[in-house]
């Protein structure tokens, strides 16, 4: 059995988009899921699954959440593996290490375009800084998110993708839960 994680997208933000973390632990057990965990209220879970594609999940996951939970969100999933590669490839080590709190990763749906990165990396206005790898993006917020001009909105319009951000403090716990099991 492999471990994965899955992120919700925009689920328990301002009070938007409700659903309760039992809900979703039990519609995973209901759909096949083993050892169905979830980590704080903004839609990190933990699975343990027969070896497949992250999509195949992730589309497992979205169909059940709207016929189950009548609620249309994406998921975003990775393999522990996938995760602990995430982490080593973190292009800002030095970020990561002095201020975790302004670096976010950005998980997509699908690896971005190279000239669309470039194209993004060009639109920024402000003192944020984007790398991609695969898919997923690394952002450092230097004066933090609140009053950013890059937004996810923009960043998926400029990439063609989905996407769900998580700051490294969060990245980071949430690897260690998956390596303890």
């Amino acid at each position: 059995m492999a471990r994965y994680i899955a992120l919700l997208r925009g689920i328990n933000v301002g009070g938007h988009r409700r659903i309760a973390m039992s809900d979703l632990r039990e519609l995973m057990a209901h759909i096949g899921l083993e050892d169905p965990q979830s980590i704080l209220q903004s839609g990190n879970l933990m699975f343990r699954s027969k070896a497949q594609p992250t999509g195949k999940l992730e589309q497992l996951l979205e169909a059940g959440t709207k016929k189950r939970l009548s609620l249309e969100t994406h998921f975003f999933v990775r393999t522990a593996q996938e995760w602990q590669s995430v982490i080593a490839h973190n292009p800002f080590p030095e970020e990561a290490e002095h201020d975790p709190g302004h670096l976010i990763v950005m998980f997509f749906k699908s690896a971005p375009e190279p000239r669309d990165v470039k194209a993004l990396q060009s639109a920024i206005a402000g003192s944020e800084v984007i790398r991609a790898d695969g898919r997923q993006g690394y952002i450092i917020y230097p004066d933090g998110q609140g009053r950013s001009r890059l937004t996810n909105a923009l960043i998926e319009s400029r990439l063609g993708t989905k996407g769900t951000a998580r700051n490294w403090n969060t990245v980071l716990k949430l690897a260690s839960i998956a390596s303890e099991k």
